[in-house]
């Protein structure tokens, strides 16, 4: 097994937690860097594109959350070893990965701004993705989005979920999932409720 280092945030989420939960769920061995938000802009120009996460594989270091997610996803079973659905897999990751840029981008707007702009996403885009992810999901059976198991698309979609639930965005109602799309709010149950993250949650207090 390589030697593996994640470099990411200092908190229980975003694009480098769901690497950090298949490692765990995987029972693989790995040093887990946790970047406080105020050391990062002496950091950032010493990461491949600017940007984290960032993982280590034997002191080699490759980025983009996605492809981490696909690498680790190989090495802990979670990535399907069939094309196609290994595909449906990529589907889901990346339009995970386009609409939380979208409301990335709404983070550093301020006052009426981002009232506006959140909202506007709360109107059309959030509601959009959250139904097309869920006929995706019914379309795996309505539990797992692939292979009737859990997969780095699970992982991705959960914590995409997680977060539009938590409350932490203003002007997006935290129950906008239930609305839009229940049988992603089960999933989202689900997922969490796995033994593996439940205990991964339980020890760091979450």
């Amino acid at each position: 097994m390589p030697k593996l280092i994640l470099t990411y945030f200092d908190f229980d989420g975003g694009r480098g937690e769901a690497a950090r939960l298949a490692m765990h769920l995987g029972g693989i061995a790995f040093e887990d860097r946790r970047i406080p938000g105020k050391d990062w802009p002496a950091l950032r120009d010493t990461m491949p594109f600017q940007a984290l996460p960032v993982l280590e594989v034997d002191g080699v270091s490759i980025s983009q959350s996605n492809t981490i997610n696909r690498y680790l996803g190989k090495l802990t079973g979670l990535y399907p070893r069939d094309d196609w659905q290994a595909t449906l897999v990529d589907e889901v990751m990346d339009a995970v990965e386009d609409i939380s840029t979208s409301i990335g981008n709404t983070m550093a707007l301020e006052g009426a701004a981002k009232q506006k702009a959140r909202e506007a996403l709360a109107a059309g885009p959030i509601p959009r993705y959250l139904q097309q992810l869920e006929a995706r999901l019914r379309a795996g059976g309505g539990e797992w989005f692939v292979e009737n198991r859990l997969t780095v698309a699970d992982l991705k979609c959960f914590l995409w979920v997680r977060w539009l639930k938590s409350g932490a965005l203003d002007h997006i109602p935290s129950d906008i999932v239930d609305r839009h799309a229940p049988l992603l709010a089960k999933h989202f149950d689900r997922v969490r409720s796995q033994p593996g993250i439940a205990a991964y949650y339980a020890a760091r207090g979450k």
